[in-house]
């Protein structure tokens, strides 16, 4: 068994697609310490994207990383363009701890596909 990591500052990473949301805990070096879901929360189908199945899931693994870790200050990365991401965001703040950054690192393609082939006539 894995022993307890007590660690004052984390860094969660905030996934949120059209389907669902995702938030990972990591430690400073980026190792994974808690994570979870809109899927892992019990939400199933169209409602794994909704902005509340977003603020259910980060409240549950918010909570899990205070109580069981001893994390007090975060920094929040959010990527993506779906609609748990504000939600998230608002959880997060509301869950009481310290925020020290917060980051949007959603891709943003700077030439993007290949154009179709030009129609023949």
């Amino acid at each position: 068994m894995v022993a307890k990591k007590n660690t004052d500052t984390a860094k969660i990473f905030v996934s949120a697609s059209f389907n669902n949301t995702l938030i990972n805990v990591t430690d400073d070096k980026g190792d994974s310490l808690v994570w979870g879901s809109a899927g892992s929360s019990g939400f199933k189908g169209t409602r794994k994207a909704t902005p509340f199945a977003a603020t259910t899931a980060v409240e549950k693994v918010v909570n899990k990383a205070k109580d069981e870790l001893g994390v007090k200050e975060v920094e929040v990365y959010i990527k993506g363009p779906g609609a748990g991401r504000d939600a998230a965001l608002r959880a997060i703040r509301t869950s009481g701890l310290k925020i020290s950054m917060i980051a949007d690192v959603t891709p943003i393609p700077h030439d993007g596909p290949r154009p179709k082939k030009r129609r023949r006539s």
